[in-house]
Parts: structure tokens; C-alpha cells; sequence
């Protein structure tokens, strides 16, 4: 009998040693549209959920802030303007490909000056303890192999006083817009993928991660064992979204 751990990627089951090359391939597939899928996807509520986001981060002038999975930097751009010339915005993303794209448009917003660029496995952070003020997540946890090894990590790495944010699809409220957040995500989104992208799996295995991340009550005790105290997460857009908050006392 084989002893290999496995995990999911999507509704698949494989070998946890490999999911992160799968996910690494997913979006480096949809790196170059990956801003269009964002506003076609959520018909532009994405912008919202964001903005929500940061304004449950309690970031401040001169504070120290790593954005894990920052994609093309949507959290990480609206941080740098919070943080000013005194601090310090990490924007960090696993794939390569994703971080050429947000450090491209960083630097095209005059963004640069204040945020360092960094290819960070998030089960592994790279800094030491007690480094940052605020550390978040979005949209990226879902995808991580074992995420609470990341959120240990993200523990470990915030300063005392600090908190973690963590911005991901959950899992809807309501019975109604359960059933319909299913059909647009297992008939729609996969055609707007193929369309825009030429590339229908990605958004598949898309949709399938968001029905296997845990619920909210599920993903509130994770960072509770991670060592977070006063857990709390906030649903958005009827639970297609939430935001979860942990402190570091």
C-alpha cells in the first residue's frame, strides 16, 4: 500500500507533493487576463470585496504589511498608499508569472517606491518572527496544500498587536443562492474561460477549489489553532465571499 499523503486539486484527488506545480500551472495559464477574468467573474464586485478588506486590516502609516498570493496586486497597491514612504509593502506571490504581472503594474501605477517584490510559498514564509504588522491573503488560501501550515506561518510572522486577514470564496448562506452560485460557477464560468482565455479547465478546477476550501466556522477554528485570538469573519455578498480576522495578542 502506497503511504503517499494526497490532497485536493479541485474535485481530484493527487498527490499533495504535486499540487502546488498543478496550481503553479493553472495560473501561469491565466496570468495575462487575469485582471479581465477578475471584473468578468464577479461583474466587477471583486473591486468591493477588496475594499472591504483593507478597511478590516487596521493598517497604518509606517506599518510593515506582507500580501501573500497577491496576484496582480490589488490589495498590495491599495496597502502602499495606506503605508506611505515610512513603510513597507511585501507583495509576494508562488508563481513567478503572477508576480511579473503585478510588479508590472505597479510600477505603471508609480507604485514601486515603497513595495519590495518576493516568490513566497506560503507554507513557508521567509522572514522571521514578529515581522509584520498585518498579514493577508486573498483569494489565494483555497489554493495552498496545506493551509494550516500557512496560517501557522502567518502567525509566527506577525509582530504582537498584529493581525491577519484572510479574503477567500466561501460558502453561501442561503439555500436559493447556493443553487444559483452553482450554475454560474460549473456552467458559466468555465464558458467565460474559454472564451476570454481559451482555457475552460483552469476555471473548472477554479469553481471546484472553491467547494472544497472549508466553511467559515471550519476556517475560524483553523486560525484559532494557529494561535489567533478574537477570530471573526464577515460574510459578503450573502457568503460567496468572506473576510476572516485574527489577532495576534
Amino acid at each position: 500500500m502506497s503511504d503517499k499523503k494526497t490532497t485536493h486539486f479541485g474535485y481530484q484527488q493527487v498527490d499533495a507533493e504535486k499540487k502546488a506545480e498543478r496550481v503553479r500551472a493553472v495560473f501561469d495559464s491565466v496570468a495575462n487576463r487575469y485582471d479581465l477574468m477578475n471584473d468578468l467573474m464577479s461583474l466587477g464586485i471583486h473591486r468591493l470585496w477588496k475594499r472591504a478588506a483593507v478597511e478590516m486590516a487596521g493598517v497604518r502609516p509606517g506599518h510593515q504589511v506582507l500580501d501573500l498570493a497577491s496576484g496582480t496586486g490589488d490589495l498590495a497597491a491599495r496597502f502602499a498608499g495606506i503605508v506611505g514612504p515610512d513603510g513597507l509593502v511585501v507583495m509576494s506571490d508562488i508563481n513567478a508569472a503572477m508576480l511579473e504581472q503585478g510588479r508590472g503594474r505597479m510600477v505603471d501605477q508609480g507604485l514601486a517606491g515603497n513595495i519590495d517584490y518576493v516568490q513566497i510559498d506560503a507554507e513557508a514564509i521567509p522572514f522571521s518572527e514578529n515581522s509584520f504588522h498585518c498579514i493577508t491573503i486573498g483569494f489565494g488560501l483555497r489554493n495552498v496544500t496545506n493551509k494550516q501550515q500557512a496560517l501557522n506561518e502567518m502567525f509566527r510572522a506577525i509582530k504582537p498587536g498584529g493581525r491577519a486577514l484572510v479574503l477567500e470564496f466561501s460558502h453561501p448562506r442561503s439555500k436559493p443562492l447556493k443553487a444559483a452560485y452553482d450554475r454560474y460557477s460549473f456552467q458559466l464560468l468555465p464558458l467565460i474561460g474559454k472564451l476570454v482565455t481559451r482555457d475552460e479547465e483552469s476555471y473548472r478546477y477554479l469553481a471546484e477549489s472553491i467547494r472544497m476550501h472549508p466553511d467559515q466556522q471550519t476556517l475560524k477554528g483553523m486560525m484559532e489553532q494557529a494561535g489567533f485570538e478574537r477570530c471573526d469573519y464577515h460574510n459578503l455578498t450573502g457568503g460567496i465571499v468572506a473576510i476572516h480576522r485574527g489577532f495576534k495578542l
